[in-house]
């Protein structure tokens, strides 16, 4: 009965958010913990007309890691690959090649069964892309943003010459979204971010989840140059440090979650659209707009946030103001 159940989310993935069209090539990546949400999505392909090849691949060993190169060069060829995995390979060099190619891309990282019944998944996409995009055109090259909450975060960044990413779950070519995060998001210029943030909401990455304690981090020309807390902190220390490459201490992305359906599960791509939540990304940014190709990319989860970006107000207290 749960196959039948998640049938609907996985018509929602092809028909709504990914709209395939019949005879059109469909690459699904999937691990083998993803089984059955890559052969649901698989049905779906096949019900539109559509031929859908399944890879499956070896969970990489960390997030933000390469797929194969074979896998690579099938998502390029693609004209749309859906990546169902457990480890993200959201952020690399292999998504950026495919949209650049001009495929279409839909990112289910973390994603689990359940999610394809209910949840995020059960959104309005189309109308939710409408405030997505307007808070992404507010953030595009704003020279100077501050993000403020009341639980201590106080961080300010240029995003001068960055573009605002909409992720509305919809794509069209060259375009990657994860689902069923709602976000718009902006890459800072690399060096510029100055301050404080603490996640006091979620951590979804190597095993943290659902924050117990508030997680501080100081930030100075750009890069984390302290993080403090309880046990939460010290695993995102200790897992840092152990990367040994500089740029994982890079501010990467501040994003605004615009999902009305999505709700704090310790799960990412629910975490991060929970609607009027803000996520400061670290690591990698070369697919939101940046430079940097860290060894890996996590988001910092907040809650009440407020923005505000050239003196306008686009978030205040976790409201959006536009």
């Amino acid at each position: 009965m749960k196959k039948v159940l998640m049938g609907r989310g996985a018509k929602t993935i092809i028909e709504v958010c990914a709209k395939v069209k019949e005879k059109e090539q469909v690459l699904i990546i999937g691990e083998y913990k993803t089984k059955n949400i890559v052969e649901s999505i698989a049905t779906s392909v096949y019900a539109v007309g559509s031929e859908p090849t399944i890879m499956y691949i070896v969970p990489r060993e960390r997030d933000g890691e390469e797929p194969p190169k074979t896998v690579a060069a099938a998502m390029k060829s693609s004209d749309v690959f859906i990546c169902a995995v457990s480890k993200s390979i959201t952020h690399t060099k292999a998504v950026k090649e495919a949209v650049n190619a001009n495929s279409r891309g839909i990112m289910l990282t973390q994603f689990e069964e359940d999610m394809l019944i209910s949840g995020g998944i059960e959104a309005n996409f189309e109308l939710a892309s409408v405030t997505c995009k307007a808070v992404a055109k507010a953030l595009e090259n704003s020279k100077e943003v501050r993000l403020t909450t009341p639980s201590g975060t106080d961080l300010t960044f240029s995003a001068h010459g960055r573009r605002g990413n909409a992720l509305t779950c919809i794509v069209s070519s060259g375009e990657f979204a994860p689902v069923p995060t709602i976000e718009a998001n902006v890459s800072p210029l690399e060096g510029t971010a100055e301050g404080v943030i603490v996640a006091d909401a979620s951590i979804p990455y190597i095993g943290i989840g659902i924050l117990k304690e508030n997680v501080k981090i100081q930030v100075s020309k750009g890069m984390i140059i302290d993080i403090s807390g309880g046990k939460e902190a010290d695993i995102l220390r200790e897992n840092l440090a152990l990367k040994n490459d500089p740029f994982v201490y890079n501010i990467a992305e501040m994003g605004v979650g615009l999902n009305p359906n999505c709700k704090f599960t310790g799960l990412m791509l629910e975490d991060e659209g929970v609607y009027g939540s803000v996520h400061i990304g670290i690591g990698t940014n070369i697919t939101l707009g940046g430079n940097v190709k860290a060894a890996c990319h996590y988001d910092l989860i907040m809650t009440k946030p407020t923005v505000i970006a050239d003196g306008k107000v686009i978030l205040k207290q976790g409201e959006v103001c536009i």
